[in-house]
């Protein structure tokens, strides 16, 4: 589909692999393609699972882009809160199967999905924003205030702290954290039991429980655009 990201459809279920250099790092034209991505699987009815290379689903967003200018920063951050939004309608279940790091908005894609694996390993889970001199965004405090524990959301957002696989998994960035060889299989074996739901009751289960947050969420974007520009 992309030199930037893999679309492999199997019986109702379509991994998408990101392939964006070696971090990962979100650009605008990744998130082209998972829009894309997101498009034709949508077409499929299928359940996603969205993945990365071993040892890394995304380090985030390209600093190239980022440093280029106020307006190509802005732009990207709209995008790519945008791009969580939709993962949170989607009207198809929506996993991530983390194969190893996940930052910033590496992280922020585990907030977005329905349900999300981590690989057990070395790797670090976590908002760095902070860390590295960048005010948190409105959208990105939103989406880790619905998401993360309540004793993990300051200490992920205001101390920039970042966590093991299964600390990620106790502060809310995982349902659960599987040994790396398992992570795919157990990905495609979670798909396989939300493949059995009835679509049409989780959509619409999905959008009402969520409403409210995803109103929220609207109103964040917003006001990034505001504040930032």
């Amino acid at each position: 589909m992309s030199d930037l990201l893999s679309y492999q459809f199997d019986d109702g279920i379509a991994t998408l692999t990101l392939s964006n250099g070696k971090v990962n790092a979100i650009s605008p034209a990744l998130i082209d393609a998972l829009n894309a991505a997101l498009d034709q699987a949508e077409k499929d009815r299928a359940v996603v699972i969205l993945t990365g290379q071993p040892g890394i689903l995304s380090g985030g967003y390209d600093l190239k882009v980022m440093t280029a200018g106020p307006e190509a920063a802005i732009a990207l951050v709209a995008q790519g809160s945008t791009l969580a939004r939709r993962l949170l309608s989607h009207p198809f279940p929506v996993i991530v199967a983390c194969p190893g790091h996940a930052v910033a908005k590496g992280a922020f894609l585990l907030l977005s999905a329905d349900y999300r694996i981590g690989a057990a390993g070395p790797f670090q889970i976590g908002l760095n924003e902070v860390q590295i001199g960048m005010t948190m965004h409105h959208a990105g405090i939103e989406l880790a205030r619905d998401r993360l524990r309540k004793s993990a959301f300051h200490r992920a957002v205001i101390n920039a702290e970042m966590f093991s696989p299964e600390a990620a998994r106790e502060a809310g960035f995982f349902d659960q954290v599987v040994a790396a060889e398992q992570l795919l299989e157990t990905a495609r074996q979670v798909a396989g039991n939300l493949k059995k739901l009835n679509m049409n009751a989780h959509r619409q289960t999905k959008l009402k429980a969520r409403r409210a947050f995803l109103e929220t969420l609207d109103a964040a974007i917003e006001q990034d655009r505001q504040h930032l520009a």
